[in-house]
């Protein structure tokens, strides 16, 4: 039977502590505890990572924190007395640190994996930008893919960011519909009123680029706007500029900062949305990657329109119309920018098309009760649905033993080297 509302407890096992301000992996988790509470679960939170400076404070929220260790059997000793209905790991590589121990510890659990986006495909993608080839089911087969797809088929349910790679998943590695949810950003409704409230035209200036730049495609998307789509630009609009944005800046994302050129790299920024809504236009150019777009969506919500590659804007606009343009030789790029900070009237007309991005295909409201719905039939189907995923038993058990005995080892090794 349903547990009562009173008595619902998921655990949430995080690769990392949640950075919203830094990463759109991070507000996408804050999304989902936010989804939890709103259905009266009680949420624990753990993660064997160490916190930063810009982790978010989940006991706000009423979210309950707890440190793990990796190979340990601490974790045992915390879950059992937990016993949650829900386990939901962050990313793949959680589930394998953690999901034979829950298994184990908690068999009668609903084991929930949210990829946040495919990394086979990210990394596949990577690898063939760098090799110089067109993208292949070659390079969508490597061995991040073969470990992710495991995770996925040893999961009950996981949570697909993308239209895009819910496609990839059932044509090209043939994962049953049943084991999948999409579940792509959840955004409040954009209200007449906070349209009207946002600065105009007339009112913004510059170019922006914003990104995590711990993650590989936003520094090369970075370099790529210094080297061939900014010049071209900065010939025809030279009094323009445009500001990079992100979190963790390193070395050679600060060498890119060059004043006389209007390149400016300006670092981490608390509030996006106070820098984003007094810009013109947006820029993404990204070469490779996966998921959705953090950056396109914080753009849409300030009115700010894009530019962007294809692989920027896949799994966004479904079949309605962009919030700006998609282009992909730097040559077209720099020119329909320009278009774009020049021309009120096609730059209305783009930002008219964000909102109603906003409001049709991520509107919170609509994808909570959705989720809600598939997650009560999950917790009742659990039992038929797991014997209907052979596959998935069979890496379970074969995960089990590998993945069991190689971390008891591990733990074994670490406490002999500590006496």
């Amino acid at each position: 039977m349903y547990p009562s509302l009173l008595s619902k407890k998921i655990l949430i096992i995080g690769s990392v502590w949640p950075e919203p301000k830094s990463s759109a992996a991070g507000s996408r988790m804050l999304q989902l505890i936010e989804t939890f509470l709103s259905l009266n679960y009680r949420v624990i939170f753990a993660s064997a990572s160490t916190k930063t400076t810009n982790s978010f404070n989940l006991e706000d929220l009423g979210v309950t924190e707890q440190a793990i260790k990796l190979n340990h059997s601490s974790f045992d000793t915390f879950i059992k007395p937990l016993n949650p209905h829900i386990v939901m790991f962050d990313r793949f590589m959680t589930e394998e640190q953690f999901g034979w121990r829950v298994a184990t510890c908690c068999p009668n659990a609903l084991r929930i994996l949210d990829t946040e986006d495919l990394h086979g495909l990210r990394k596949g993608r990577q690898q063939a930008h760098k090799d110089g080839k067109p993208f292949s089911l070659k390079y969508l087969f490597n061995d991040t893919s073969k470990r992710e797809i495991a995770s996925i088929l040893r999961s009950d349910l996981s949570l697909i960011i993308s239209e895009t790679e819910m496609e990839i998943l059932k044509n090209h590695f043939n994962v049953d519909d049943q084991l999948l949810c999409y579940l792509p950003f959840m955004m409040d409704r954009i209200s007449n009123v906070e349209i009207k409230n946002l600065p105009k035209y007339s009112e913004r200036d510059h170019f922006i680029f914003i990104g995590n730049f711990l993650h590989d495609p936003n520094y090369h998307a970075a370099l790529y706007l210094k080297k061939y789509i900014w010049p071209l630009i900065k010939r025809k609009l030279p009094k323009s500029e445009l500001h990079i944005y992100g979190a963790y800046i390193s070395g050679k994302v600060q060498q890119l900062h060059n004043e006389k050129e209007g390149f400016r790299v300006k670092g981490f920024i608390e509030d996006v949305s106070h820098v984003m809504k007094n810009t013109r236009v947006a820029l993404v150019p990204l070469s490779y990657g996966a998921g959705l777009k953090g950056k396109i969506v914080d753009a849409m919500i300030n009115g700010t329109p894009n530019i962007m590659t294809p692989i920027a804007a896949e799994g966004m606009f479904g079949d309605m119309r962009p919030c700006g343009f998609i282009e992909d030789s730097p040559e077209q790029f720099a020119h329909i920018a320009i278009q774009l900070f020049e021309s009120e009237g096609i730059w209305n007309d783009c930002q008219s098309h964000g909102f109603e991005v906003i409001n049709k295909r991520f509107l919170k409201s609509h994808h909570q009760k959705k989720f809600a719905e598939l997650i009560n039939q999950a917790l009742l189907d659990i039992d038929i649905n797991r014997e209907n995923n052979f596959i998935g038993q069979l890496l379970q058990h074969q995960t089990m033993q590998s993945t069991k005995y190689m971390s008891l080892w591990i733990e074994e090794k670490n406490r002999n080297q500590i006496d």
